[in-house]
């Protein structure tokens, strides 16, 4: 199925800057944005299942800049933990 928008500039040019920071063409990106907003039917109810739907989303490495997950997951802990001593 093919849609034509009309978009506002200041839109169309959010999206194009928002895909090229994602390494994504304009058009994958806003297919992106459009399945990402549907309801999940059925709701994964295990962990099997979650992972499946993250693959099915494209959402398991997409963020290929990240090498190490477990070390990314680290900082992003101790980030957080050094805000709540600091409030």
């Amino acid at each position: 199925m093919t849609i034509v928008l009309d978009l506002p500039i200041e839109l169309e040019q959010a999206l194009a800057a928002e895909a090229e920071h994602l390494g994504l063409p304009l058009p994958d990106y806003a297919l992106r944005l459009l399945t990402a907003h549907r309801p999940v039917q059925p709701m994964p109810t295990t962990g099997a299942e979650l992972v499946d739907y993250w693959i099915n989303e494209d959402i398991l490495g997409s963020r290929s800049e990240i090498e190490d997950s477990q070390s990314h997951a680290r900082l992003l802990r101790q980030r957080a933990e050094q805000r709540m001593r600091e409030q």
